[in-house]
């Protein structure tokens, strides 16, 4: 499903065609994606990046896409060995490693803010960082074509008809049979993504990202 049909679809299952209610349903599409996004990680939208972690320096940042973690592995610079980091919550990492002067090779890192990591304990040389993230693709409103719309297009229709019965103020017997339509369709989703995430031991079985 491409972002006209959706959009045509939306109209049709509320039948309104005022024109205020048509502009907004891209904000409805991309609140729908964004509650879905934030409720199931989806393996396909995972990407990785390079960076460094600076010597004496705790903090390093995000990418500007990210959504939550997969893997983060430090790299000595020399020998090109990988050390891949726990993910635990800030006070962990603070409580572990409460000297910011503590240093060595980093052992756990977790999200400080939206956009800032923290490790521990301090670098004590530069490392190159290899970092797996779950990440927001563009929206179907301006890429006309997503992942989601093309695979599981009724998870994103009945989350985007929830938001327009809302700003309808609709009635509460459809709003409620949209809802259990929408979950319905997320844990067909979540099963596939489940099957597909859950292989190895560095991660939480959920990891802690922007969303949480």
């Amino acid at each position: 499903m491409n972002y006209t049909t959706l959009a045509a679809s939306i109209i049709s299952y509320t039948e309104n065609n005022d024109p205020t209610f048509i502009a907004e349903i891209p904000t409805f599409v991309q609140n729908a994606e964004k509650r879905i996004y934030n409720s199931v990680l989806i393996p396909v939208l995972r990407r990785n990046m390079t960076g460094q972690l600076t010597a004496n320096n705790r903090y390093v940042q995000v990418p500007a896409d990210f959504m939550a973690p997969y893997e983060f592995a430090a790299m000595n610079q020399t020998t090109g060995a990988y050390t891949y980091l726990l993910q635990k919550d800030v006070s962990y990492v603070r409580e572990a490693y409460p000297n910011p002067n503590q240093v060595g090779l980093p052992k756990y890192y977790a999200l400080f803010d939206p956009d800032t990591f923290i490790v521990g304990p301090t670098p004590d040389a530069d490392y190159d960082v290899e970092l797996h993230f779950y990440y927001y693709p563009d929206s179907i409103v301006t890429a006309g074509t997503t992942w989601l719309g093309d695979n599981y297009p009724m998870c994103l229709l009945y989350g985007a008809l929830i938001e327009a019965y809302t700003f309808m103020k609709g009635e509460a017997d459809v709003l409620q049979q949209y809802e259990k339509l929408f979950m319905d369709n997320v844990a067909l989703l979540k099963n596939y993504a489940d099957g597909r995430t859950r292989n190895d031991n560095f991660r939480s079985a959920l990891p802690k990202g922007k969303f949480q």
